[in-house]
């Protein structure tokens, strides 16, 4: 079972999971990666999630491993990754130009040199969102795995 898909039932955060197991967000986040957990982590998470790591020896211990159960939840968590890193990328995005427009609007209200900043990083963040919700019309999935059967010479 995967320590990421354990955490998202409970409805954990990374924080709150780091928080319950005594453990630092840093070692959760690793361990979610796929990095290895020492046995000390590993009971810490067994006891988070209520998981009876007492009667187990080390081997029976990778029951609980940082990999998803299945190639679609693999898949699943990488899309989500994407589409968080997007929405962070537009609150940045958000943060900083307003933060701009108020500095801009200070110091020089006559000249919007703002707008072009916003146009510059907003062009980058709409190629962002093209690639992470699927909607550039080349370099999608579709492409990719017409370029790894070519390579390999076969159909996947």
């Amino acid at each position: 079972m995967s320590v990421q898909k354990l955490r998202l039932q409970k409805g954990w955060s990374q924080e709150q999971l780091a928080e319950v197991s005594g453990l630092s967000v840093r070692t959760i986040q690793r361990i979610e990666r796929g990095q290895s957990a020492s046995v000390e982590s590993m009971k810490a998470l067994g006891a988070a999630f209520n998981l009876d790591f007492a009667a187990l020896g080390e081997n029976d211990m990778t029951t609980i491993t940082a990999q998803p159960d299945s190639a679609d939840e693999a898949l699943a968590f990488a899309h989500v990754r994407k589409v968080k890193g997007f929405y962070m990328h537009l609150m940045q995005y958000c943060a900083v130009i307003a933060v701009l427009t108020g500095v801009n609007l200070l110091t020089s209200p006559r000249h919007l040199w703002v707008i072009w900043v916003a146009l510059g990083w907003g062009s980058g963040l709409l190629f962002h969102a093209m690639r992470v919700f699927d909607k550039v019309p080349f370099l999608n999935a579709a492409w990719e795995r017409r370029q790894v059967e070519r390579y390999l010479g076969r159909k996947l």
